[in-house]
């Protein structure tokens, strides 16, 4: 079979494409024939040796999956060779066939399309669990999406109008801000220009956003302490940027408000059992019309540099695809 990989850390154009013997699944593993591959910022920063994972080279990158199950291996209950499912699988997904823990696959809504499933994981899974778990995001209330048109923003606009939000919006230019109004945004800004703080305050009467979703960092973080609402939540999702910001404190102190972050993936260890339950929710609301994955370009495998670039240069809106 044939995959993208890492042999040697680099940028995405140091992904070499190889023949590789086909994986057999262990122990609670299952082997997926892969149809489409959703490809992520993290994907660029594991094959840079600057994730928080860092497998032994050569690897494959490739953090989710869709396709149908080839073969289960032991101890495997739930599915068959032939399942139609999507899998997060951590890395390994840039390939013809990759193996996934049984616990972290899912079979699909049979409406759903491969590119949907590929596209479904991560992103929204990423904003359900910091809107709903961690926000505790309510009908009613400002939700502020900075990175709007992106992966993890559009997902979060699209949960946010679904959970009965009044949602804003920030994105790098006018026809990203479009994406988001077109998507259920009541309004967007261009975080580009310096008054989107002072934009933000007039839609909300001056009264700032009761939650914020942020995948930026940087400058971004630090502007959305300017326009939070009294006792609001500042949700931590990503860097987008490349920076980390820091915070003085006694700023969170005189709003009362709440500094809130997310790392998904530690979910699978501490409290696995929410997983379900948000599938579940958003396999919902995706049957109500209410979700849909946005898909802005579509590879072939050989050119996975190419679709990483997409992500990197924020040409990109949604999502973008490698399709074997």
């Amino acid at each position: 079979m044939r995959a993208m990989l890492v042999e040697r850390w680099g940028d995405p154009q140091d992904l070499v494409l190889r023949e590789v013997p086909e994986p057999q699944p262990g122990k609670g593993q299952v082997a997926i024939e892969v149809k489409a591959i959703g490809c992520n910022f993290f994907d660029i920063l594991i094959g840079q040796g600057k994730y928080q994972v860092k497998p032994a080279l050569p690897f494959s990158p490739g953090g989710e999956v869709a396709g149908t199950v080839r073969a289960v291996g032991p101890g495997v209950a739930g599915f068959a060779p032939g399942d139609r499912v999507f899998a997060m699988v951590g890395y390994g997904g840039f390939a013809e066939v990759c193996l996934a823990a049984a616990a972290t696959t899912v079979r699909m809504p049979d409406g759903m399309p491969f590119d949907h499933g590929a596209a479904f994981g991560v992103v929204y899974q990423t904003s359900y669990f910091g809107l709903v778990y961690r926000a505790a995001l309510q009908a009613g209330e400002t939700l502020l999406v900075h990175a709007a048109a992106g992966g993890v923003g559009l997902a979060a606009v699209q949960i946010g109008v679904a959970l009965g939000a009044r949602v804003l919006a920030t994105a790098g230019s006018a026809a990203k801000c479009a994406v988001a109004l077109a998507h259920g945004a009541a309004a967007a800004f261009d975080y580009s220009t310096p008054d989107w703080v002072e934009r933000v305050k007039e839609a909300t009467g001056g009264r700032g956003a009761d939650v914020i979703y942020d995948p930026v960092g940087g400058e971004i973080f630090d502007l959305s302490l300017k326009c939070i609402a009294f006792g609001g939540r500042l949700l931590v999702i990503g860097f987008a940027s490349g920076t980390i910001p820091t915070v003085q404190v006694n700023r969170v102190l005189l709003k009362n408000i709440a500094i809130v972050g997310l790392h998904w993936g530690a979910y699978g260890q501490h409290d696995p059992g929410k997983i379900p339950q948000a599938t579940a929710a958003l396999f919902a609301l995706y049957a109500q019309g209410k979700v849909t994955p946005v898909i802005s370009a579509q590879f072939a495998l050989a050119r996975a540099a190419d679709a990483l670039a997409e992500i990197s240069s924020r040409r990109s809106v949604g999502k973008v695809l490698l399709v074997p």
